[in-house]
């Protein structure tokens, strides 16, 4: 569970009541979200909350057993709540507290809510049954669902005064966005078998003879499925290094919050890696003393002090 902080006086009942239902849906159902907002200041903490707690919703149409057109139609009304808290149309004492404080948090910070227009375009294409032929086809949608979110979460963040680059922050929340995406969906190949889904891209899947599909507890007759793996992994390898080029950009809590997000998944990636065929028998996890761990390594700051003296390193060799 994440503990709730008293607010400043400035935040009124209503809304902290709205954020109080937020963060119990944040800790209830984002077993490895929560690791990492936890360590972000009371505000930042409950505007992160606010953006989970939309992205659940809209997730959870997606996913759910509705008939097709069903979820469509409430993906539209989620769309059409959206452009009502946009417009501030949303008054502190509505109904919906997952509205007033989303509302509230865009006020706050500077949060670019057309994120989560793509976050409903991307459940839109899972509920229409797209498929993805190349990695480029499969980039799109998971910039919609996981890129974006990085983007909507760096509006909460913001950058230190001075960082260098900051201008490509976007680009990197966006790719570490991509990098988490990627590593669910390698985690998560059989639940989306039994659901009818595949994302991993088609021209993989033939390269390494998986074609056939991941319904069964073993590889396909006659695949690598191991080599299958072990390419998605180095992909997503190479995303997270990039995405990682954030940290420096950020303070010492919110670098911390991201540095044990995308510490909780590269250690999903490793044990992924060392044993691919996991995937297959069901869900890979950490424990929780070891996503303790990430949350206290992200808190040191260690991984922002490597990623910012790796920087330096290329630095270096440029000049040289």
């Amino acid at each position: 569970m994440i503990r709730s902080v008293d607010a400043p006086p400035h935040v009124s009942a209503p809304v902290l009541a709205a954020y109080g239902y937020c963060e119990t849906v944040t800790g209830q159902q984002a077993r490895n979200f929560a690791y990492g907002i936890r360590l972000l200041p009371a505000p930042k903490r409950r505007a992160m909350s606010a953006l989970y707690a939309f992205s659940r919703r809209v997730d959870d149409i997606g996913d759910g057993d509705l008939p097709h057109e069903v979820k469509a139609a409430r993906l539209e009304e989620t769309r059409a709540l959206l452009t009502r808290v946009r417009g501030g149309g949303v008054e502190e004492d509505d109904t919906d507290p997952v509205a007033v404080a989303l509302a509230h948090a865009a006020r706050a910070f500077p949060i670019p809510l057309d994120g989560l227009d793509e976050l409903i375009d991307g459940v839109q294409m899972d509920v229409r049954g797209h498929a993805y032929e190349t990695w480029d086809d499969l980039k799109v949608y998971c910039r919609c669902v996981a890129g974006a979110i990085g983007r909507l979460s760096l509006g909460v963040f913001g950058t230190e005064p001075g960082a260098r680059g900051t201008e490509r922050a976007p680009e990197y929340a966006d790719t570490l966005g991509l990098a988490l995406q990627l590593t669910n969906i390698l985690r998560d190949v059989r639940e989306d078998a039994e659901g009818g889904r595949t994302y991993l891209p088609a021209d993989d899947l033939a390269k390494f003879g998986c074609s056939a599909g991941f319904g069964a507890p073993v590889p396909p007759e006659g695949s690598d499925f191991a080599g299958l793996v072990h390419f998605e992994v180095r992909r997503a390898r190479a995303l997270f290094a990039e995405g990682y080029r954030l940290l420096p950009m950020l303070d010492r809590r919110s670098g911390a919050c991201v540095a044990a997000m995308a510490g909780i998944y590269r250690r999903l990636l490793d044990r992924i890696e060392r044993e691919p065929e996991a995937v297959l028998r069901g869900r890979v996890s950490l424990p929780g003393h070891e996503k303790a761990y990430v949350a206290v390594r992200g808190l040191s700051g260690l991984d922002t002090r490597h990623v910012a003296r790796t920087a330096a390193r290329r630095t270096v060799r440029r000049r040289a």
